[in-house]
């Protein structure tokens, strides 16, 4: 990790009760290393330290904005996928296919409404495409597994959608 002296690696969870919580970091698009991680001083006329007249309080608040949006959207939505794996070997008797199968671990909302598989082509930075397969916990799909990545993402009665889950590869 870089940074300056007295830099230490962020944890992403932190334990209240045996339970890993996530948290989130303020953060700024460009650190200024005489306002980070320094003690209050002015060296050569260069004032130095981490003092609240250089926050960019309006920046602070776009940024913590951000953040609550991002945990209420992760705290109310399903949770993501478990246990989500492809299938690649053909079907018995075939020596290849087509129909691409994926199977998962039930979510275990009380509103959870169903289902979606979401594909992109392997050059396509996010998700160009969404079939909703319903409230099942296997699916196959006359789609080609050459070209596509696939996702899954579970959706509630209120359809809001969880991150989606990339399937693992099994035989």
């Amino acid at each position: 990790m870089l940074g300056g002296p007295g830099c230490r690696p962020y944890p992403l969870a932190f334990r209240v009760n045996s339970v890993d919580r996530p948290r989130s970091r303020f953060t700024e698009p460009r650190e200024n290393f005489n306002h980070e991680h320094q003690d209050v001083k002015v060296v050569n006329g260069v004032q130095f330290g981490d003092l609240a007249q250089f926050v960019d309080f309006d920046y602070t608040a776009r940024v913590a904005r951000v953040n609550g949006a991002a945990m209420w959207a992760l705290a109310t939505n399903p949770g993501t996928p478990k246990n989500v794996v492809i299938h690649t070997a053909p079907p018995a008797g075939f020596s290849g296919t087509n129909l691409t199968t994926l199977n998962w671990n039930a979510n275990t909302e009380p509103d959870l409404a169903g289902y979606e598989v979401v594909m992109r082509e392997t050059t396509a930075p996010d998700w160009t495409s969404a079939i909703g397969v319903g409230n099942v916990t296997t699916v196959t799909l006359n789609i080609s597994k050459d070209n596509v990545q696939f996702g899954l993402r579970a959706i509630d009665r209120a359809g809001r959608r969880s991150p989606a889950a990339f399937p693992q590869v099994v035989n």
